[in-house]
């Protein structure tokens, strides 16, 4: 009776608000091509704001180089440049990740992690030569290591961005099952049950998995019968509520859905399209923020969308992405399998199973027309409680699978994905607070205009990032204009739980399950 109640009107609205970006993005960058045998394929024309704008990063990023530093900077910026464009030229659409080599670090790995400390050092060291201060020197450092792999990966992300685009779609869409785990999701698993019940798709289940709630979950579940199963168990955490679900699942592509998420209508096609090729086990959903009531949460729609559209576009055109959410994500049946079930030694279960994936050779990929919207915390507590889970399972994470870190047979995780993911969580924030001790050291030499100019222009470099991310992903321009506290603010709040959580780490503290308050 509950369905029944939910008007057309209702469902015409959601599915409009949640394919705005696909909407926006067919209706600028598609025109559609004469069928090609059994496949339909799409034609796309080079987006000239998305190129001008990220000509616009680098000509900025150059010019306070070549204005400003020396010789040993323009070396170390050429060589990095070199190396991407290597990397894209090198990349040969594989059917694996891997590439069979020796038990050792290797030289590219390496490169990758100790590169944007020698760039940082040239920069800063030119500075020093020119300005006779130490303090100036590291302050460049700092600020050029915090943007590094920013600006590494914008030629990436436009790449991946095409390779997407001229995706065919599927002639045959292969068999669903959607799994989604709840625990004490009263508030919100009602509006996320009716969106995948009303997502398109033609051969779909839908697998609710109560992990014995202690509210109405289960009863609020058991009113979307007979078009949804439920499955009950005691309370043993996700990732055995998962792999309870696992063996209930038929179909031969295993969705995952978290029980605070709304898909899109198409979410479901969008990622079969990703399937089209063999060698392509999971798919990586573009996830979404649907509250955005306050600053906070603003901030947290800008960090999703930065990290989605450059970052990870960036190690998709790899096919190596480093996590598949547990918002929207997939996997073919037999990569699970393979791999096997999933675990409850860390935090995030959906990082774990995704680097066991990649271990395994199999290419992952994103798909940013699979849209998904999420709810994040609107709170400071509950921000910290969710973060704190989140960073403390990335770094056990890291510490169990540090064997590719040795390893090369692992290919592009091992060349790219692993050494990013080191130096996100154990650099860049340590980096972060460094830039703020001696930007303050500097302005009491009396050095303020100079980290005035400093600070602007990479507050400008930081908005050129937000703006192609927008145009890659056709989002709401508003969110441009919370660029700044991708510097100030928020970063340092994120910089400080990351760091609470190596020492945590370090340290031994115990670690534990927290999660955000849901809002309905």
């Amino acid at each position: 009776m509950y369905v029944k109640k939910q008007t057309h009107a209702y469902w015409h609205k959601i599915g409009k608000l949640a394919n705005r970006g696909l909407q926006l993005i067919e209706s600028t960058d598609r025109k559609p091509m004469v069928l090609d045998n059994k496949l339909q394929s799409v034609q796309t024309k080079p987006d000239i704001i998305q190129i001008a704008i990220a000509i616009s990063i680098f000509a900025a990023f150059l010019y306070i180089i070549f204005s400003t530093f020396g010789i040993a900077s323009l070396i170390s910026v050429l060589f990095a440049g070199g190396l991407v464009f290597y990397q894209i030229m090198d990349w040969k659409s594989p059917k694996s990740i891997h590439r069979h080599s020796s038990n050792r670090l290797s030289t590219y790995t390496i490169t990758m992690i100790a590169m944007p400390f020698v760039i940082a050092t040239a920069i800063a060291y030119d500075g020093y030569v020119n300005w006779q201060s130490i303090a100036k020197g590291i302050l460049v450092w700092g600020m050029t290591f915090s943007f590094w792999y920013s600006l590494l990966f914008v030629p990436l992300a436009i790449r991946s961005k095409h390779r997407e685009s001229i995706l065919p779609e599927p002639t045959i869409y292969p068999s669903m099952s959607i799994l989604m785990p709840a625990y004490n999701e009263e508030k919100v698993i009602g509006r996320s049950i009716e969106s995948l019940v009303h997502a398109d798709y033609p051969d779909k289940e839908i697998i609710v998995i109560d992990d014995g709630s202690g509210d109405r979950t289960l009863e609020i579940a058991n009113k979307y019968k007979p078009q949804i199963k439920i499955l009950h168990k005691e309370h043993g955490g996700k990732a055995s509520a998962l792999n309870y679900g696992l063996v209930f699942a038929r179909g031969e592509i295993i969705v995952i859905v978290d029980a605070d998420t709304i898909i899109g209508n198409n979410a479901l096609r969008m990622i079969t399209k990703e399937f089209s090729r063999d060698e392509v086990v999971a798919v990586a959903g573009n996830v979404k923020i649907k509250n955005l009531v306050n600053l906070l949460t603003w901030c947290q729609a800008l960090e999703y969308l930065t990290s989605i559209q450059i970052m990870r576009r960036g190690l998709d055109y790899f096919g190596a992405i480093g996590i598949v959410p547990g918002a929207l994500g997939a996997f073919r049946r037999k990569a699970l399998r393979q791999v096997g079930e999933y675990t409850n030694d860390t935090l995030v279960e959906d990082f774990d199973t995704t680097v066991k994936v990649l271990k395994s050779g199999f290419v992952i990929q994103g798909s940013n027309d699979a849209v998904a919207y999420t709810q994040v915390p609107q709170t400071l507590k509950n921000f910290c409680r969710q973060r704190k889970r989140w960073y403390r399972g990335n770094l056990q994470n890291v510490i169990k699978h540090r064997d590719v870190l040795t390893n090369p047979r692992f290919g592009f995780l091992h060349k790219i994905t692993y050494p990013l993911m080191i130096i996100q969580m154990l650099v860049v924030p340590f980096t972060g607070f460094l830039v703020w001790a001696f930007a303050a050291i500097n302005i009491m030499q009396g050095e303020g205009p100079f980290v005035l100019s400093l600070a602007t222009f990479f507050i400008i470099i930081q908005y050129l990032l937000t703006a192609l991310s927008v145009r890659v992903q056709g989002d709401d321009k508003k969110i441009i204009a919370y660029s700044i506290f991708a510097l100030i603010g928020y970063k340092q709040i994120v910089d400080f739980l990351s760091i609470k959580a190596v020492l945590e780490e370090v340290f031994k503290r115990k670690a534990s399950w927290t999660s955000a308050e849901r809002v309905r």
